[in-house]
């Protein structure tokens, strides 16, 4: 049952937004359930059950050895010993060191044996030789303008240190501010999104980790052939994963028939890998190398609001125009490149799509972008990208950053909390330090189980200074870190051990610019829909449900 709190907001809410609540009556809809027939023999349950297969004639083989002789077992417990050993000692996260001692703990024989065949995996040491390797070309092909970098940071001396940082890990250098645009919703960013796709003249790179087809994807698409006819250069990439279920068996097939190259990323397949794990979960589209978007808004309809899946979607999203568009071009050159045949990026296609005077924003250009609601110039921006295979957790490290430098407050959305002790400890020692520290969170979640283990932290945190909230409306998707009115984070990152850890990753991190009011102006907006989650009101929380997340938390850098 709704509590009374509960229903004063959501009615105050559905009085301020009867716009919306009127379209969704004339075009909107619930999303249908899947039918159990498709359920049963659609192809996702075909391919995990393939897999589960696999994994039991590899149990099944396992427990013959062990039942052929007891000296087959004592080696195995050895190994997995050894390995528990190996994994105490080692620089993996106190987190996953705790979900991966635990199977092996519980089951000393199988467990270990599944460590060893995650660390060996052939697919995913190829993934990671690879991208390194492109990583490695794209960061000795940026041009830096030192100068600029010297009048960054005379400017904003404070932020030396992670522009430097920013440099080491080998993404973008900062640059200059020169169009932003925030949108606070899908449905906002939808529309600036087509306008812009329709005045491409060279390309358009466009990379998502969910298209799934519907009235956003029409639209978009339709432009896309259009393009493509026209003899404009149209690349889409789309993660495997989320195609499994959301699109048709070799989709990218249909796509090259229209004139548009396409390829999905690392696609699933009835093979036991754990590759798989590693998903391309960027958003980004490019328009000619002069305009980009990012944000946590993929293309579907539900992330428009043009359909309801848990209630009212908020998400927010980003656009930038000039120079920095660059960073952009490269990061989805990269994901192309990883997730087709050819062995490494090649210079010619890096000179070809990069941002230069030749093919920059015309004053015509210019002009119509200085007329866009909310575009906003000034200070700098550093679009970065995050991959797991090498030494940098970039998005994690961005975010403990801005936690550590906050004076006032850090406002946070994200539709996960997932954590590890050095977040928690991040999140608060600033909330003791005086600073604010809020979160938003969606009060109706999309992955219950999920959810669940998100719970188990409110308590903890609340105790120690850190406002929690939940938005009563319906779910949260966006990813954004808002501090001190001078600097700011929007993009694909979530509070999860999956989007700092095992996933391709994108963001925008602004300085001083204007983006960072629009944005925390939003977030008091959204904040006026939220429910305060109290320590009271945490205990009241079902006790079964959060016993279900405490148990998934051991494991949780795992699911």
């Amino acid at each position: 049952m709704m509590r009374h709190d509960e229903t004063e907001i959501l009615e105050r809410w559905k009085e301020e937004n009867q716009g919306y609540l009127e379209r969704l009556k004339k075009t909107g809809k619930k999303i249908k359930g899947v039918g159990v027939l498709r359920m049963l023999f659609g192809r996702t349950t075909i391919v995990v059950a393939l897999i589960l297969l696999q994994a039991y004639v590899l149990y099944l083989m396992l427990v013959a050895a062990i039942d052929v002789s007891q000296y087959i077992h004592m080696g195995l417990t050895v190994l997995s010993f050894c390995i528990f050993v190996s994994i105490v000692n080692s620089d993996m996260n106190s987190s996953f060191k705790i979900a991966w001692v635990t199977p092996i703990l519980v089951f000393p024989v199988f467990g270990g044996l599944f460590y060893l065949y995650c660390e060996l995996d052939l697919g995913k040491r190829r993934l990671r030789k690879k991208t390194l390797k492109i990583e490695d070309i794209i960061s000795s092909h940026l041009i830096i303008d030192e100068n600029q970098q010297k009048k960054f940071r005379e400017e904003a001396p404070d932020e030396s240190g992670m522009l430097e940082y920013f440099r080491c890990s080998g993404n973008a250098p900062a640059f200059p501010c020169e169009y932003a645009q925030f949108f606070p919703s899908g449905e906002e960013k939808i529309p600036r999104l087509i306008e812009m796709l329709k005045k491409a003249r060279r390309f358009i790179f466009l990379e998502y980790f969910i298209i799934f087809e519907g009235s956003v994807w029409d639209d978009v698409l339709e432009i896309l052939k259009q393009k493509a006819a026209e003899g404009v250069e149209v690349r889409v990439l789309y993660d495997g994963m989320s195609s499994l279920t959301r699109l048709p068996i070799g989709y990218f097939k249909k796509l090259e028939k229209a004139g548009i190259h396409a390829r999905a990323f690392a696609p699933i397949r009835p093979i036991l890998s754990t590759y798989q794990n590693n998903r391309d979960h960027r958003k980004i589209v490019v328009v000619d190398g002069k305009v980009a978007f990012s944000g946590g808004i993929n293309l579907a309809d539900e992330y428009a609001n043009r359909i309801v899946r848990f209630g009212y979607w908020k998400d927010t999203g980003v656009m930038v125009a000039g120079e920095s568009v660059t960073a952009f071009t490269y990061m989805f050159l990269k994901m192309w490149t990883i997730a087709g045949k050819e062995p490494e990026l090649s210079e010619e296609e890096m000179k070809r799509y990069a941002y230069c005077h030749e093919n920059g924003l015309t004053e015509s250009e210019r002009e119509s972008l200085s007329k866009l609601q909310c575009a906003k110039k000034g200070g700098f921006v550093v679009p970065f990208g995050d991959n797991p295979y090498d030494d940098y957790l970039v998005g994690r490290t961005v975010y403990m950053d801005i936690l550590n430098r906050a004076q006032h407050y850090v406002h946070i959305m994200t539709p996960y909390l997932i954590l590890d002790d050095e977040m928690v400890t991040a999140l608060i020692y600033a909330a003791q330090r005086g600073v604010e520290v809020s979160i938003i969170m969606p009060h109706i979640p999309d992955k219950r189980l999920i959810y669940a283990v998100a719970r188990t932290y409110y308590k903890n945190l609340i105790r120690h200074g850190v406002k929690i909230y939940e938005f009563v409306p319906g779910f949260v998707h966006a990813k954004e870190f808002i501090s001190d009115g001078v600097r700011a984070t929007c993009g694909t990152i979530n509070l999860d051990y999956r989007s700092f850890y095992l996933h391709f990753e994108d963001a925008v991190y602004f300085s001083r610019t204007g983006i960072v009011d629009d944005m925390e102006a939003d977030y008091q907006k959204t904040l006026e829909a939220c429910e305060e989650i109290t320590l009271t009101r945490a205990e009241q929380f079902p006790k079964l449900f959060l016993l279900g997340g405490m148990f998934l938390r051991i494991i949780a850098p795992l699911l």
